[in-house]
């Protein structure tokens, strides 16, 4: 069980991160992976530096902690960060079936210093997604088209798969 004590220490690291890598030309975000047996695995907001939309300090913490673990599940850490994860940072937590969320400021905060992220969270809110990017299912009319289904009934039928 992680300590109060223990808690702040990493969100204290987070912010750290996101302090020092706006002074490396970073956006300013950080983020720690901690797992349950305590090893702790730092990211840091490297859209800008690597042309990466998806690179966010929380992302990048999980693909570290995946990648050096060499798993897709994070269960049981806790994913410590520097502000409050964006939709798409909170989808990578769960994806990476991540137990709980910590954070310092809030998405407020952010947005006062140019991060406004309120569409993104509206979007999801929403009943009217097409405004912001429409998104629809296409059928398939040409009957050499694969069936849409092939990739899962594909999957479905290997005994080697690995579920995630």
């Amino acid at each position: 069980m992680t300590t109060t004590v223990t808690a702040q220490k990493f969100l204290a690291r987070s912010i750290e991160l996101a302090t020092a890598n706006v002074l490396t030309g970073g956006g300013p975000f950080g983020a720690v992976v901690v797992t349950a047996d305590g090893q702790a695995f730092d990211g840091v907001n490297r859209v800008t530096a690597t042309n990466d939309p998806t690179a966010h300090a929380e992302v990048t913490a999980i693909r570290r902690a995946c990648s050096e673990l060499a798993t897709f599940d994070l269960g049981g850490a806790t994913l410590y960060s520097s502000c409050e994860p964006c939709p798409m940072c909170l989808a990578s937590a769960l994806w990476a079936r991540v137990q709980r969320v910590v954070f310092a400021a809030d998405r407020h905060d952010a947005a006062s210093a140019g991060f406004d992220d309120a569409v993104f969270y509206e979007y999801f809110e929403s009943n009217q997604r097409d405004a912001l990017m429409p998104v629809g299912r296409l059928e398939l009319t040409d009957p050499q088209a694969p069936a849409i289904l092939a990739p899962f009934t594909t999957w479905n039928s290997l005994e080697s798969r690995i579920d995630y």
